[in-house]
């Protein structure tokens, strides 16, 4: 086993594979990119996968406006139709789906079978190259952002399939928890809000165990990072700062999100920690973007089924993107899993993170899930002898910064899913984290409906929450 003393994971949003990696080797048989064949039909007319080049804002910000990423708008983009059919996926309704959007805004069909090139997202590509590319990564179940994030903490969703479902805190027991137990050092950097705060088994130790991204900026430069950090990006338009959104969720820049990417690797390729480190870089589910390969039958986490469609978790989500970064990986790997010899056993998904870091730093301990148990971990994919791979000393991003227009364009709109629902789920934070196992509640309550007119008064109210409880 290589010698890994420090896994990070930084969990971006909402962009598929093929959208951000599915031309990073073009015509490599060995690689389950597009082809450029690859279309959706929609009112009879085709729409095929498109690059728009160059990389100005009207570019890096496709798809605009946002897909649909519910439970429901997933099943059309899977099989064409919102109610789950017992036929495989055809990956079929991704520009019906995109065209028959409720809300503001043109929806053009197309917009949502646009792909990047290398050039236009080089640290990825670059990252993606150097180290790993995993093209067989799966978001853990065809649903919204907070179920996926759960299944990365927790290996279930508990039956949520949307983040308007849930009750917070959300009770599942977490590798945050266990990893505590256990005296294995953790933290979570945050920019903002961070979504994993509600987990109910954190809370006793958010306020040691919670920090912003400048404090893992510093802990990679005086070496002491813990042993498993999980990085959030920034969720919202920040005027004050005049900060744009980083976590690439459409139409966020994905620029800003490269940007961020960059900082993780090269903080961490500075660091005494680097030949002792494992870096994840994977998004949360693919947001309604194109992906042409269809999600596998995949092992139930636990009993939970969703309501009222029944859905029993018996099915991964779409391909994400998701990049393995160590000096431990030969240069060029695609990473799979090779059960059965051919890499087409079970797919990596998010509580892979859950195995492999149970893997270097929890071993005989019990796991979380079903699903979990059933992941293959990533302790495979590196396979050097010695930790020789040591990648670039450092990677530019692009210098282009947000401007003050383009910030205030942001915060004026109306709030996306996730920040709609972090707003809301804040107010089910206690004004001050508990202190005491007594002070925990039993369960968890019910997310209050909460309009939200801009994306400032969202953010306003999410992070004043969690200032507050926090205590910073």
């Amino acid at each position: 086993m290589a010698n890994i003393k420090h896994v990070v994971v930084l969990m971006l949003e909402n962009r598929s594979f093929d959208s951000m990696l599915g031309r990073l080797y073009p015509g490599d048989a060995n690689y389950r990119g597009l082809t450029l064949l690859e279309y959706n039909n929609y009112q009879s007319t085709g729409y095929g996968v498109w690059n728009d080049k160059g990389m100005l804002p009207s570019t890096a910000t496709i798809p605009d406006p946002d897909p649909g990423e519910l439970f429901t708008d997933m099943n059309t983009q899977l099989f064409g139709t919102p109610v789950r059919p017992e036929t495989p996926a055809d990956m079929s309704g991704f520009a019906q789906s995109y065209a028959t959007q409720p809300g503001k805004g043109i929806y053009a069909p197309s917009a949502v079978m646009h792909y990047f090139t290398p050039d236009q997202v080089p640290v990825i590509s670059t990252l993606a190259t150097t180290f790993g590319v995993c093209d067989q990564w799966h978001a853990s179940a065809p649903c919204q952002t907070w179920p996926n994030r759960f299944f990365a903490h927790t290996g279930t969703s508990l039956g949520c399939v949307n983040n308007k479902d849930f009750s917070i805190p959300f009770t599942a027991p977490s590798i945050f928890g266990q990893l505590q137990a256990a005296g294995v050092s953790w933290r979570v950097y945050f920019h903002d809000m961070p979504q994993s705060i509600l987990l109910k088994d954190v809370w006793l130790h958010a306020v040691t165990h919670y920090r912003g991204f400048s404090q893992f900026l510093a802990d990679a430069h005086s070496g002491t990072l813990p042993n498993y950090s999980f990085i959030e990006p920034r969720y919202f338009a920040d005027l004050f700062g005049v900060f744009s959104p980083n976590d690439e969720h459409p139409p966020h820049n994905v620029v800003h999100g490269e940007t961020l990417i960059a900082s993780v690797y090269n903080a961490l390729r500075s660091s005494v920690c680097w030949t002792n480190t494992l870096l994840i870089i994977t998004y949360d589910e693919h947001g309604g973007c194109y992906d042409h390969v269809r999600p596998p039958a995949a092992t139930p986490p636990d009993g939970w089924v969703s309501q009222p469609d029944q859905f029993e978790f018996n099915a991964y989500g779409v391909r994400v993107p998701t990049v393995i970064v160590s000096p431990w990986i030969p240069p060029g790997s695609k990473i799979r899993n090779p059960r059965g010899g051919d890499g087409t056993g079970t797919p990596f998904d998010h509580t892979s993170i859950i195995k492999t870091v149970r893997d270097l730093f929890l071993a005989g301990t019990g796991q979380l899930t079903a699903r979990e148990a059933a992941a293959p971990s990533l302790i495979g994919a590196l396979s050097l002898p010695d930790a020789t791979n040591l990648g670039p000393p450092s990677l530019t991003p692009s210098a282009v910064q947000a401007t003050l227009a383009q910030v205030s364009t942001l915060a004026s709109g109306e709030p996306n899913g996730i920040q709609a629902a972090l707003a809301a789920a804040s107010h089910n934070l206690p004004a001050n984290a508990p202190a005491s196992v007594t002070e925990l509640p039993a369960d968890g309550m019910p997310l209050t409906p909460a309009s939200y007119s801009t994306v400032t008064a969202a953010a306003a109210t999410a992070t004043d929450r969690i200032k507050s409880f926090l205590g910073v």
